[in-house]
């Protein structure tokens, strides 16, 4: 797994949309802003 390091760029990983559409973070790469939501679920 690679690493995360304050001002620096992220490394590049492919998630699942809600519709089971898989997309990467490069493909946000021209865009101004990107959130993303990770929701680990409740236990």
């Amino acid at each position: 797994m690679a690493s995360v390091h304050v001002n620096q760029p992220a490394p590049d990983f492919t998630l699942n949309d809600f519709d089971g559409k898989p997309f990467k973070l490069s493909d946000f790469k021209n865009d101004k802003h990107v959130l993303l939501v990770l929701n680990r679920g409740f236990v």
